[in-house]
């Protein structure tokens, strides 16, 4: 197999700049690319390992916003972000937190994780996790 590492998630918006100014301020992204500057620029974020790469949307989308925890159909659901603690983000987001589902114990799964889904500027759906943890041992792909 030829080795492989994640680059980016590409963003379709109708107002790359607030969704710039939203993750850059919220989640630590900072620019690390303009191709083309100009209003028609697209623009690379990134935090950590997870980039999105920002596009201005040429056409309207032919579907409605998301809701709950994203499209229940085949295809990009929405990202998450873990957090220490979700009550804090979600202050810290204040008016631009646009919950879809949420605050929820998920301590059913994992003991002490809660999670909340929430819509961006734009209406893409993100959710944020608190006490995620990995298996030692998940069951194998068979």
């Amino acid at each position: 197999m030829v080795p492989t590492t994640f680059s980016h998630v590409g963003l379709t918006c109708k107002d790359p700049i607030a969704i710039e100014r939203f993750y850059t301020k919220y989640f630590g992204f900072r620019r690390v690319r303009v191709y083309a500057p100009g209003p028609d620029q697209v623009v690379v974020i990134r935090s950590g390992a997870l980039a999105f790469e920002i596009f201005k949307a040429t056409e309207e989308s032919p579907i409605p916003a998301p809701l709950k925890s994203g499209y229940e159909f085949p295809g990009y659901r929405h990202i998450c972000f873990d957090v220490n603690d979700l009550d804090s983000k979600l202050i810290e987001l204040g008016e631009d937190a646009k919950p879809m589902l949420g605050p929820v114990d998920m301590g059913q799964f994992i003991t002490g994780m809660r999670v909340c889904w929430l819509a961006d500027p734009e209406g893409n759906i993100f959710e944020l996790n608190q006490g995620f943890v990995e298996e030692d041992s998940p069951p194998p792909l068979d």
